[in-house]
């Protein structure tokens, strides 16, 4: 691990990016070049002392999952990405293989949307990055590890909570729909990946799964009108747009309401109940 140079490095993308550039506030006393340490580190989702110490050379080696919130926060493309990487002692991820990497024009999309529940999800349904309308009306994705970071597995391993945010009498479609893309994932990763991780693991642990992978239904689906069901709110109606990368290897989806309705105002609501908890 080279800190000499992880330090520098940090410093000067930090420098480089504007608070518009990453869909933060200007605010009316600001004086620093580029971001602040602390608008890193909250976009990262780690504490700003964490970070504090990489820019000042004293900080451990850091984990993979944080190199990959950070070339996140910082928009790397993929050579600065790699970078990175090599700099805290790591081969560069191969660019074949799925990774938590979310390309820098997606996430600059996702940046404008502070309005309407938006988030990016992998092949695997894992929740790569969301804003504060997401955590507000799905629940905050950051803190999940291993194959809970999967929406499909979660939904197969833990049903009694992980499907409290959908109505029952949509839960038979839900569950096709996730195994059918998990079906499509796993044609393109192969039985060695994470994909086939999850297939080995819900095999023995979920009949309803079992039946279903045996179907060989294929094909990533997302429901253009669904209702979510939030704890304090109830259910709300949203329209579900989702936008794939080149490589459709990830989506940016996002949730919308019709204006002036019972669910846009819920909606509304979520947003900023969100950003007065963040």
């Amino acid at each position: 691990m080279d800190r000499d140079a992880l330090a520098d490095f940090l410093l000067r993308r930090r420098e480089a990016l504007t608070s518009a550039d990453v869909g933060l506030s200007e605010g009316a006393r600001r004086r620093a070049v580029g971001l602040r340490r602390e608008e890193v580190a909250q976009l990262a989702t780690m504490s700003t002392d964490y970070y504090t110490r990489l820019e000042q050379r004293r900080g451990p080696q850091p984990s993979l999952q944080i190199l990959a919130a950070l070339a996140r926060a910082l928009r790397l493309s993929e050579d600065e990405r790699d970078y990175l990487y090599r700099l805290c002692g790591y081969s560069a991820p191969d660019r074949a293989q799925v990774t938590d990497y979310v390309r820098p024009g997606i996430l600059r999309v996702l940046d404008r949307l502070h309005d309407t529940p938006a988030f990016v999800v992998s092949v695997l349904d894992e929740v790569l990055v969301q804003n504060d309308a997401a955590r507000a009306l799905l629940g905050d994705s950051s803190a999940l590890t291993g194959l809970d970071r999967s929406g499909i597995y979660r939904w197969f391993a833990h049903p009694d909570t992980e499907r409290r945010r959908y109505r029952e009498i949509d839960h038979a479609r839900q569950s096709r729909a996730l195994v059918a893309s998990l079906r499509a994932a796993h044609g393109v990763m192969g039985a060695r990946s994470r994909a086939g991780e999850i297939v080995k693991e819900l095999s023995t642990r979920n009949p309803e799964f079992l039946t279903l992978w045996d179907d060989h239904e294929v094909g990533r689906r997302f429901e253009q009108h669904k209702t979510m069901v939030h704890p304090e709110l109830g259910e709300i109606e949203v329209d579900c747009q989702a936008l794939f990368t080149e490589d459709e290897s990830q989506a940016l989806i996002v949730l919308t309401a019709t204006p002036g309705s019972e669910a846009a105002s819920k909606l509304e609501f979520l947003r900023v109940l969100g950003t007065q908890r963040v």
